[in-house]
């Protein structure tokens, strides 16, 4: 089968120096439009990479590590998300599209690419434990007290019931706290994006998970605020990851539809 379609993994400003291989070892391509606007892509002759859980996985790891190669080799990069594929048209190949596409959208893209270049994505979960923030509220220690001296039978539904209050107190203290910290990463950020469908971590209740934009020069900043509040709160369980390219902050296809295609026979990822 002709390889006729083009897995995109993002668009630079300009031609990375060294492009390798991609996804299962496929070569690399550079797609390269007006003034240096460049797609990194590999020649493809399927749909979209399907399988088992453990290979999607590999295949999602190999497309971003090829995101953080272009983002380092030229500064800004704006990934486009995993099984995007520009499929050909009956007149136009796959190639002349995408090369289309690059130069009809190239104000906004350049425009974005700007506005994020030196600039890194970090991620920020903060979570409280449900044990420390409860362990001395009133009604905790008055349903710890209940257990002395019960039968097993009755100290395993007490510890449901301490299980509860303990989750409920510490949900309504996440609460309480999601404004502040909120506000605080907003002030170390240029951007900032929630996670909504974030999920807390066992024994945990989740106050927020974000993505940030931040200079590159800046990430101690956002460390500082994070230090701050572990301090003044020691129940609270922090993730701090990155910095990586601007994945949460790219939107490639937002920029316009006719990338992934304008039919149901052409759209592609």
């Amino acid at each position: 089968m002709t390889a006729d379609r083009l897995y995109l993994y993002g668009i630079a400003i300009a031609e990375p120096d060294d492009l390798g291989t991609g996804i299962a070892g496929a070569p690399l391509r550079a797609v390269t439009g007006v003034e240096g606007m460049t797609a990194v892509v590999h020649e493809h002759d399927g749909g979209p990479f399907q399988g088992a859980d453990a290979d999607v996985e590999r295949w999602v790891v190999e497309h971003s590590t090829v995101v953080e190669q272009v983002w380092r080799s030229v500064g800004t990069v704006l990934p486009a998300s995993f099984n995007v594929i520009v499929a050909p048209t009956v007149q136009v190949t796959a190639r002349q599209r995408l090369l289309d596409w690059l130069t009809s959208h190239a104000d906004p893209l350049r425009a974005r690419l700007a506005a994020l270049q030196g600039r890194v994505e970090l991620r920020v979960e903060i979570g409280l434990d449900n044990h420390l923030v409860a362990e001395n509220h009133p009604e905790v220690v008055a349903a710890r007290s209940e257990l002395e001296g019960r039968s097993p039978g009755v100290q395993r539904l007490l510890h449901k019931r301490l299980d509860h209050l303990e989750r409920d107190i510490t949900a309504a203290t996440a609460r309480d706290r999601y404004a502040d910290y909120l506000q605080r990463l907003e002030g170390a950020s240029e951007d900032l994006d929630e996670n909504l469908r974030a999920r807390p971590e066992p024994g945990t209740a989740l106050v927020l998970s974000v993505s940030l934009l931040v200079p590159a020069d800046s990430v101690d900043e956002v460390g500082l605020v994070l230090a701050a509040v572990q301090d003044e709160e020691p129940a609270a369980r922090i993730r701090f990851l990155g910095p990586w390219p601007p994945y949460s902050f790219a939107d490639v296809l937002g920029l316009s539809p006719l990338l992934a295609g304008d039919s149901g026979d052409d759209q592609a990822g």
